[in-house]
């Protein structure tokens, strides 16, 4: 790529005005010639070989080089995402062992301030064993700790730091009790209580937007489900001041809603299932039901194979509309499928965990089970709709590396996991390409369409045999240049 014309002079936000056209000349669509892409007004206004050169315009040349609307990752979690930047890594890939685990949590404790929480991310009883309270007071007995699992739905919290988080709620069906009615320190879903607890301000969200935006990614949906209309004050606000450089759809709990501020979109309501305290047949279907009458589609969170089976049949009970997705499909088994297809139902999976955690599941996963992991070509074949994400921080949040790991289903040691539900290349990309109202139709670069791109440093046939990130030369975001790789 031969780099901007003398007319560039920095990076500007996706949110802010935009004066002057962007002129992306020389560019591969796959056509079988090079052509020209005017960015006029936030939208492609012309695609033609040879468009003119007009006095203030911003141009590019793509030196040949592909051109993608820009990827949208249709799972992610902001602030989780963002929040993991400056957490201790505690997953099998980073520890091994209780005295390395101890010896981690201990060094970590004497360098932060008193009084400041430790936050540990990605555990895995496969490090240290099963954790509890008790456990953690024997390594750091008096500052709070508190560590998520790697699922992201449990933490556990040594006594200091329950200490902090259970008066304000007493009773709370989250806490764990052992048999004599003390708290374990493992807690579910309760993440609201225990940031409030642990004082800790929002995460800034520029190192990891500026990251994705570097990777081509120019939307994405945020999977935690909003609770109250601040969360949406503070995202809306981190878009209007260029904070966070992608368009961001938000996913709502049940009952929030239906508007949401100037500069987001409103995404579908997330429905979390648990195996642990699992809703009646009755109640999830009500659920579903209320959420249609509110005009809005549901999104339900299922990593195990009885909370897909209660999904279907609360959908088949209260009925499906377009846009109804199942949230990472980790275990679908084959059965299934046809319900899947018949439903109208989208999944949203998320096949990085093949790379990022398929060795543990060639040793923890019932060999029976292995073929319905994250599956895609059997869900493609069978008509239904799929989309994929990240689910960063959970997941590696590099979408190529996900779309990689679509094409060859190889663990982080190379050895193959669900090898039947391999795609093409063009097919695993593609599961980025959708909309956030549409995940499953994949977008074009196309008149009239938005001006989200990514421009690509070599020409598209050679881009989507390596799926490397490295290869986006620069994204565009509305008309604005987020990122230069160059």
């Amino acid at each position: 790529m031969t780099g901007w014309s003398h007319r560039w002079c920095g990076l500007r936000s996706s949110s802010g005005p935009i004066v002057a056209d962007l002129l992306v000349t020389a560019a591969d669509l796959g056509r079988g010639e090079l052509v020209d892409i005017r960015v006029s007004d936030k939208r492609i206004e012309s695609i033609a070989p040879g468009l003119e050169v007009r006095g203030d315009d911003w141009v590019l040349n793509a030196a040949g080089g592909g051109v993608l609307p820009g990827l949208h990752d249709h799972h992610v979690h902001l602030y989780s995402a963002a929040a993991a930047r400056d957490s201790l890594a505690l997953g099998p890939g980073e520890v091994a062992g209780e005295d390395r685990f101890a010896e981690l949590l201990r060094r970590h404790d004497r360098r932060l301030p008193p009084g400041a929480w430790i936050r540990g991310i990605g555990y895995h009883e496969r490090v240290a064993g099963s954790l509890d309270r008790h456990r953690l007071d024997r390594i750091v007995p008096h500052r709070p700790v508190r560590i998520q699992h790697r699922t992201g739905s449990q933490w556990v919290l040594n006594t200091a730091a329950l200490e902090a988080v259970a008066p304000s709620i007493p009773g709370h069906r989250g806490i764990e009790l052992d048999p004599s009615g003390s708290p374990t320190g493992r807690l579910v879903r309760m993440d609201r209580w225990i940031e409030a607890a642990a004082g800790r301000g929002d995460p800034c969200l520029a190192p990891l937007s500026e990251r994705w935006a570097r990777f081509g990614v120019t939307g994405c949906t945020d999977a935690t489900p909003v609770g109250d209309l601040g969360q949406f004050e503070t995202l809306a606000s981190a878009r209007a001041d260029g904070t966070l450089l992608q368009r961001v759809t938000a996913m709502t709990a049940p009952g929030v809603g239906p508007s949401c501020p100037p500069g987001l979109t409103l995404g579908p309501i997330k429905l979390l299932l648990d195996d642990v305290g699992l809703p009646s047949l009755d109640e999830l279907a009500e659920l579903v039901r209320a959420t249609h009458r509110a005009g809005r589609r549901v999104a339900v969170h299922c990593v195990t194979r009885v909370q897909l089976v209660l999904a279907l049949a609360a959908l088949e009970d209260a009925g499906t509309l377009r846009g109804d997705r199942v949230e990472h499909g980790s275990l679908i088994p084959a059965e299934l499928i046809g319900a899947l297809g018949r439903l109208g139902v989208t999944v949203v999976t998320n096949p990085g965990f093949v790379f990022d955690r398929g060795d543990e599941y060639l040793t923890d996963v019932e060999p029976s089970d292995r073929p319905d992991l994250y599956r895609c070509y059997s869900l493609i074949t069978a008509g239904v709709g799929v989309a994929a994400g990240t689910d960063a921080p959970f997941g590696p949040d590099d979408p190529w590396a996900v779309a990689r790991t679509a094409v060859s289903r190889l663990t982080r040691s190379g050895r193959s996991v669900g090898a039947d539900e391999r795609i093409d290349a063009r097919r695993a990309l593609s599961l980025f390409l959708g909309s956030a109202e549409d995940p499953t139709m994949p977008r074009t670069v196309s008149v009239g369409s938005p001006g989200d791109l990514c421009v690509l440093a070599t020409p598209l046939d050679e881009a989507l045999r390596s799926l490397d990130g490295s290869n986006v030369a620069a994204t565009v975001v509305a008309g604005a240049i987020v990122a230069d790789n160059r």
